[in-house]
């Protein structure tokens, strides 16, 4: 009895370390800011090897893949990819948005109850807490009983924080201004690990500040317009936005070191960052699985900047792709070839500056909010003799005073109806809908289905609007997104390491089916209000 008993014990001994060397010793999750899908096929002939095509011909490419809610900002983009659910239950429903219990703008990850690590700026108190939400990283903490790590870097703080989760060891983002450092918060650790505080006191970043020129002849960029252009937005200090780009000198003017912010050395910074975190951290250096999420946010900058079809956004994502080949080497080398699993998604898409695509004749334009108002106003003047039953107008969406609409003895679902009814009539606004209608009625397709998905009932405003295809609020040099048209839904979705299929499908995928997928490769919980599906043909 005591033999089989010992021999039952040993068995089972076996069967777990089996199963915790089958999964991967470390997850990377990688998320590249404003990266639409067709940047993979563009510049494809432009790639070396060893970074995005080999994670393309070595992994899995689901070439279908979209974001299916509104509205496509960062934060909520972080927040879905790895929640593996929508802003209707995670609650980040915008980078920033109208609080209407406190009557306040708030952002999505300040947190006045902690203090900022590494800065003396109030600015950088930070963290998860308006995320309602686990992420597959808290689930990975939550079966490992915390011992598998879970570290999120990115050069924005929501980029490093919502996608780390609650449960997180550390989130490091970047502060710019005159410091030029990796800074984290209270939420997380009292004082930065060493490691950090070597890292911000080399001269890393510092070094960055320095010409921008293109990686290869500008003239070989064929995959992008001209370099002098009316489209772009460029930095202060110098006359047009056209190569070269004297970094230190420039920064002068434009907030420090914040400038790099706006460069694909951004980027570079946080491949530089993320490999010392690597070392620094031990990650992967066991058969717990432990987490790395990065954000790669300067091609977001580059993006709102200079525009989808500009040299610059070319040029970005040249030298991107140099940075994840050497990321990649030094995962190899650090955690072992097919030691870790790796996937790389955007948080949103972009939209080509709409004043190009009027030059080329395809429909698009510019909103005119403050004309939009006060025509509003007057509408409400008209019909209620007050403005104040309006709180807000925010993300297309407009929020009601409730106690004003009481005091009026006015019917909320009426004075909805009455609102989506005098803005339907507005030049370019598509679409209305009723806060009503989006929690009563389930719509299974269509914009409805994405606005519904993207809409919080607590947080959520009364109406919601819809505007044109090609339709912004914005400058008329460089480009921005937020819609759920396929400019800003799709994009990429790569798998590759251990335990991922070598392939591609151009079935449909979604957003929300990356923490399941990777929750199916651990073998650990989904994230608990995970609405995703894995997907099984990228598993092996």
């Amino acid at each position: 009895m005591k033999f089989l008993a010992s021999l039952l014990f040993v068995f089972n001994l076996s069967t777990a370390v089996l199963a915790q060397t089958d999964s991967p010793k470390l997850v990377v999750g990688i998320v590249v800011d404003q990266m639409r899908f067709d940047y993979l096929t563009r510049f494809y002939n432009k790639y070396e090897a060893g970074g995005f095509k080999r994670i393309m011909q070595d992994g899995f490419n689901c070439k279908n893949n979209h974001y299916n809610y509104i509205p496509t900002y960062t934060g909520p983009g972080h927040a879905s990819i790895y929640t593996g659910t929508t802003p209707k239950y995670h609650g980040i429903i915008a980078n920033n948005w109208f609080d209407k219990e406190t009557g306040n703008s708030v952002y999505c990850a300040e947190d006045q109850t902690v203090l900022a690590v590494g800065t003396n700026s109030n600015t950088e108190q930070m963290s998860p807490r308006r995320m309602l939400t686990t992420t597959f990283a808290d689930e990975n903490r939550l079966h490992t009983q915390l011992r598998g790590k879970t570290i999120g870097i990115s050069i924005k703080d929501r980029g490093a924080i919502l996608p780390a989760g609650h449960s997180a060891n550390a989130a490091y983002w970047f502060r710019g201004k005159d410091e030029g450092n990796f800074v984290s918060s209270t939420y997380y650790l009292d004082h930065l690990p060493k490691w950090v505080k070597d890292f911000n006191t080399s001269e890393v970043v510092e070094n960055y500040l320095k010409p921008w020129e293109t990686l290869y002849d500008i003239a070989t960029y064929t995959e992008s317009g001209s370099d002098l252009n009316d489209f772009e937005g460029g930095f202060k200090g110098k006359g047009t936005a056209t190569f070269p780009y004297d970094l230190k000198k420039l920064s002068k003017k434009n907030e420090g070191f914040d400038i790099l912010k706006s460069t694909p050395y951004g980027n570079s910074i946080v491949a530089d960052f993320a490999i010392a975190a690597i070392k620094g951290e031990q990650l992967g250096k066991d058969n717990i699985t432990d987490v790395l999420t990065v954000s790669f946010s300067s091609t977001d900058y580059v993006g709102h900047n200079f525009g989808v079809n500009s040299k610059e956004i070319q040029d970005t994502y040249m030298r991107l792709d140099r940075d994840l080949k050497r990321f990649l080497e030094a995962l190899d080398a650090e955690v072992g070839v097919g030691e870790y699993t790796l996937f790389l998604t955007a948080d949103h898409g972009a939209v080509n500056v709409p004043a190009f695509l009027q030059s080329v004749k395809i429909p698009a334009g510019y909103l005119n909010m403050q004309e939009r108002e006060a025509r509003f106003n007057a509408f409400l003047l008209n019909t209620y003799g007050t403005v104040n039953i309006v709180d807000n107008m925010s993300n297309n969406q407009i929020f009601l005073n409730k106690e004003k609409l009481r005091v009026l003895n006015l019917n909320l679902n009426d004075v909805q109806q009455a609102i989506v009814n005098e803005f339907i009539d507005y030049p370019h606004v598509a679409n209305a809908y009723t806060g009503t209608t989006m929690v009563s009625v389930n719509f299974t397709e269509g914009i409805e289905a994405l606005l519904q998905r993207g809409f919080n009932q607590k947080r959520s405003g009364d109406v919601v609007l819809v505007n044109k295809p090609s339709y912004i609020a914005y400058s008329k040099k460089g480009s921005t997104h937020g819609s759920g048209l396929n400019y800003d839904t799709h994009v990429p979705l790569l798998f590759f390491g251990k335990g991922i299929h070598k392939g591609h499908t151009y079935r449909k995928t979604t957003i929300t089916d990356v923490a399941p997928t990777i929750s199916s490769l651990l073998g650990i919980s989904f994230p608990n209000f995970a609405i995703g599906t894995p997907l099984e043909f990228v598993l092996e």
